[in-house]
């Protein structure tokens, strides 16, 4: 059977849908992870759900365990991942409250550990493959799930993803645009990396709040204006990633 790990991002701690909804305390070699998770069923598939910032959303990003949590989920034996998250736009077309389907990253962070494999046995080489981060089949159920839903969504995007916790700067953010990369966020690269060296299909759906700081004709939102934009859309989200559950 198919367990199928969601990893919630902002505005994404709770999913009512899921049934006979248990947590799990996971210990593992790098710590805990973000949260407890939840495991339960939704059709004939075994769910299970990790906080990425803590079910009081307490975790910046820079600080997210994300080693623990998906060491976690391969102990507790995920076959498939979907992530959620929400991104700033680098492109004129990509505009606030639409999803992206991700389909490349460009890796800026400089403090978290991306690999489980810090040291190879004598004679050993282990390099992951990362061409194609993102798993393609997952990345078609959820595009597939929009369409027939009539959900707008891109595609396809590259993600350039930062440490944080503060913003691009203006001369960052034009730098981003030129490099061709579509929105920016600062938890996706890690989370793919650590998907690909474990063997678990991976992929992103990414809800962009805002023009990240390239666009100097409009004012950026406030906090309360991003939350509004995310509260506004999660129903929408958890309508396609059901949706794409049951493709699976």
């Amino acid at each position: 059977m198919n367990k199928v790990a969601i990893i919630g991002g902002t505005g994404l701690e709770d999913l009512k849908f899921v049934k006979n909804q248990k947590e799990t305390r996971v210990k593992t070699p790098y710590g805990d992870p973000s949260s407890d998770i939840l495991t339960g069923k939704y059709n004939n598939l075994e769910i299970m759900h990790i906080s990425r910032h803590g079910k009081d959303h307490s975790i910046p990003s820079t600080h997210v365990n994300y080693r623990a949590n998906f060491y976690a989920l391969k102990k507790l034996g995920c076959t498939h991942i979907f992530s959620t998250s929400a991104c700033g736009s680098l492109q004129e077309e990509i505009c606030p409250g639409e999803l992206i389907v991700l389909d490349q990253f460009i890796d800026l962070t400089k403090q978290i550990i991306t690999t489980i494999s810090e040291k190879h046995r004598p004679g050993e080489l282990k390099y992951t493959p990362m061409a194609n981060p993102f798993s393609g089949e997952l990345r078609d159920h959820l595009i597939e799930a929009a369409v027939l839903q009539g959900i707008t969504i891109h595609t396809k995007g590259t993600v350039i993803t930062i440490e944080g916790p503060r913003f691009s700067t203006r001369a960052e953010s034009n730098l981003y645009r030129l490099w061709g990369a579509d929105v920016i966020n600062m938890c996706t690269a890690p989370e793919a990396i650590l998907a690909n060296e474990m063997s678990i299909p991976y992929a992103a759906l990414a809800l962009c709040t805002d023009y990240d700081s390239w666009r100097t004709d409009i004012k950026p939102p406030t906090p309360d204006e991003i939350l509004e934009i995310l509260n506004n859309n999660t129903e929408k989200i958890v309508k396609l990633i059901k949706k794409a559950l049951a493709r699976l």
